[in-house]
């Protein structure tokens, strides 16, 4: 086993997005562990080379070959495949999204039927395509897993909604939206799902104020972290 294939260790490999500084990213702490000197780049997994080993090459062959019956071109619609860690990622062109998804579903070769949610990510370094979702599909005829993967910048947070293809993923999508501002296009009701109705911002971006602000709605408010009472 080389160094590459060690978990957790990408070396130099993959696409540099941002600088991390201390544990966590956070400052002005007080931190006294030392662990704030740390200073490491953030990457992104690259594209993959083929041959992928195992199943991987006998999807994307599959997938590949099912759009291109469709009359779409394959290098237009998936912008990278990724193996990363033992998983097989397609990151997707996000108008192409929809089709990809039917597309996994209904092929008798591909057969994932189930689609067990989105997940929202934000990288704000990672400029015009600081948001992206992720989307976990199981195939239970073939007893395989892979991901979807599509990013959208900030200023243009729209992704296609695949409800009309994974019904589940109806209230999946609507936590996206509420917690990172996603919009997914086409979804039959988008509203918040934990959130009040009237918040305002999206609490699990990574720019979004960790404290020190009140917090008010329905006419209600909350004194901020910073002023409540301390027992310390």
């Amino acid at each position: 086993m080389n160094a590459q294939n060690l978990p957790g260790q990408r070396g130099d490999h993959g696409e540099v997005i941002g600088t991390r500084r201390g544990m966590f990213g956070a400052s002005g702490g007080g931190d006294t562990s030392g662990y704030g000197g740390l200073v490491r780049s953030v990457r992104m997994p690259g594209a993959t080379s083929r041959p992928y080993g195992g199943w991987f090459d006998e999807v994307a062959d599959e997938l590949e070959g099912a759009l291109d019956e469709q009359g779409l071109v394959p290098e237009n619609v998936i912008e990278k495949t990724v193996v990363d860690r033992g998983e097989l990622t397609f990151h997707i062109e996000r108008e192409y999204l929809p089709a990809v998804a039917k597309t996994l579903r209904d092929d008798p070769a591909l057969r994932f039927e189930l689609c067990t949610g989105v997940s929202g990510v934000h990288f704000p370094d990672d400029k015009g395509r600081e948001l992206h979702a992720v989307y976990h599909l199981r195939s239970i005829t073939h007893n395989r897993l892979i991901r979807l993967e599509v990013s959208a910048p900030d200023a243009d947070p729209h992704v296609p909604s695949v409800v009309s293809v994974y019904p589940t993923n109806d209230w999946h999508e609507r936590e996206a939206y509420d917690f990172f501002g996603l919009i997914f296009d086409g979804h039959p009701a988008l509203t918040r799902i934990m959130m009040p109705d009237d918040w305002q911002g999206f609490p699990q971006r990574k720019d979004y104020p960790l404290g020190g602000i009140p917090v008010e709605y329905k006419g209600a408010q909350i004194p901020a972290p910073d002023q409540r009472r301390s027992y310390t």
